[in-house]
């Protein structure tokens, strides 16, 4: 596996060794054991698996609040994403500056996210399936999500009108969030 450092501190790009011949391919998509080499440790305990149907649909930008924080470890398996993450750790070196990565059934790149971060993606086409890992268990009092649109944030999606659900529409500017991640050094 290839990791791949972003312009975002602790935020990686991972390229699994994909192996294939005539049949089709092969890969891991997750080793713990290559990934402790890589000075990275992480106790998946969930996994999650999404469908959006229509190329727009914009998914975010959401976060657990508290104990309940999670990191990820997400990609695409059908489909193509541009996937983002939002350092909101208070006294990171990268505080409030966000990446964006394609993720897409074709290039197999996955973004591994810590705590501490907001996450979201929007999809590039129709009928998109994303998975993703979790290191903590999905807790709905601890379910937060901050305005996709955010001008203190200012992810710039390349799309003008997402498709966007009701509570992610109603989600509150980060001023008026109750988010408070710390970085730990």
């Amino acid at each position: 596996m290839n990791v791949i450092k972003t312009d975002v501190l602790d935020v990686y790009i991972l390229e699994p060794k994909v192996f294939g011949d005539h049949r089709g391919w092969f890969m891991e998509s997750w080793s713990k054991k290559d990934m402790e080499q890589a000075g990275l440790s992480y106790d998946f305990v969930q996994d999650n698996h999404s469908f959006s149907a229509v190329k727009g649909t914009l998914r975010g930008l959401h976060f657990q609040k508290g104990d309940a924080a999670q990191a990820k470890l997400v990609r695409c398996c059908k489909g193509a994403v541009l996937d983002v993450a939002v350092d909101m750790r208070e006294g990171s070196p990268t505080y409030k500056k966000w990446v964006s990565v394609e993720l897409s059934a074709e290039n197999k790149r996955q973004l591994l996210i810590p705590r501490g971060f907001l996450h979201g993606f929007v999809t590039l086409t129709d009928d998109v399936e994303f998975l993703y890992k979790a290191d903590n268990l999905y807790s709905p009092e601890n379910d937060r999500g901050i305005r996709w649109n955010d001008p203190e944030i200012g992810v710039d999606w390349g799309v003008e009108n997402p498709i966007v659900s009701e509570k992610d529409s109603q989600s509150p500017m980060l001023k008026d969030s109750d988010i408070d991640f710390q970085y730990q050094g």
